[in-house]
């Protein structure tokens, strides 16, 4: 993101791709640290590889957002994950080290983003040689994840959704509602949250709405104006993306998918309607699907809960592994 604040190859690899890597090994293990950027939708991205031995199943992260980077805390939530994967990491075109190498020519967009997400995949599979990856959206991330469970579910042996972006709309219209309440008695709180129109006709219906989130969820910082300014700066380079993503639907729209999908969902999250990505999970068809609540999370489950988000992962696998 281009100011921290909000908070996841279509086979062109027969052209050289320009990487800027570099390895290192951990002080008493085998392990590797790949960092590479090769040319992904016509700028270069960053991509890290880590791993101890290349055979070891393929992760990939989305990050949520959009505009975020989940690689400056990714040892947090992976130091489980990491014995039984190569981890790899991604940061989206306009965000975290992407952005330091190069900004996007053209105005981010979902059908963009999405085009991105497919090339890396696809270089990822090439660079390791593995036929297939797991895959795991935070969030935002899922807009992207599900694109790729809908269009090449033959890519993936399984999906991760956490968190997810499902009907947006209908998980905006909820949280503006549970804000009213909450903030019944708040003046300054109430004034504000009465003025947001939902679908958002304006980039402050957005910053009004989060800024009470996470008023609510502890951050006392979201009522200065450098908060206000940074989110409003952040809005002029996502908020036309974050509008597009109002209009997902997945309940109309991906009914069914031909890969096995997992949710996780946070008991307290009010961001990402936990009811709704429930209601979902419950009437999706896929060959191999399950639903996991997390009761002491919010939104960010790999933060709230790191260990139980890691092995959840973990035990899903081996039990796919168990089945065949």
């Amino acid at each position: 993101m281009r100011i921290k604040i909000v908070l996841v190859l279509l086979f062109s690899l027969l052209a050289p791709c320009q990487q800027s890597w570099a390895q290192t090994r951990a002080a008493n293990t085998a392990e590797t640290v790949e960092t590479l950027t090769p040319e992904i939708g016509a700028i270069k991205q960053f991509i890290e590889i880590k791993t101890d031995d290349p055979n070891k199943p393929v992760l990939l992260f989305l990050s949520g957002g959009p505009g975020s980077s989940m690689l400056r805390s990714s040892d947090n939530f992976t130091s489980i994950l990491k014995t039984r994967f190569t981890l790899v990491q991604w940061d989206q075109r306009d965000a975290g080290r992407t952005l330091k190498l190069n900004a996007s020519p053209v105005p981010p967009s979902v059908a963009r983003m999405e085009s991105d997400t497919l090339e890396v995949i696809n270089f990822i599979i090439n660079k390791t040689g593995q036929k297939k990856i797991y895959l795991l959206g935070s969030s935002w991330g899922n807009v992207l994840g599900f694109y790729i469970v809908k269009t090449h579910p033959e890519l993936l042996h399984a999906y991760f959704a956490s968190n997810p972006v499902v009907s947006q709309l209908d998980s905006e219209k909820a949280l503006l509602d549970n804000l009213k309440a909450h903030f019944k008695d708040n003046p300054a709180a109430a004034t504000e949250l009465s003025s947001v129109h939902i679908p958002f006709r304006t980039d402050e219906d957005l910053f009004f709405l989060r800024k009470w989130l996470f008023y609510k969820e502890g951050r006392t910082n979201v009522t200065s104006n450098q908060f206000k300014d940074g989110f409003l700066q952040w809005s002029k380079v996502w908020s036309p993306v974050w509008n597009e993503v109002m209009n997902i639907d997945l309940p109309k729209t991906l009914t069914q998918v031909r890969c096995p999908v997992y949710f996780f969902v946070g008991r307290n999250d009010i961001q990402t309607s936990t009811a709704i990505t429930q209601a979902y999970a419950g009437t999706l068809k896929a060959p191999q699907k399950g639903l996991f609540l997390f009761e002491k999370s919010g939104h960010q489950i790999h933060q709230d809960e790191p260990e139980r988000f890691q092995n959840t992962i973990i035990n899903i696998v081996d039990s796919q592994l168990a089945g065949k």
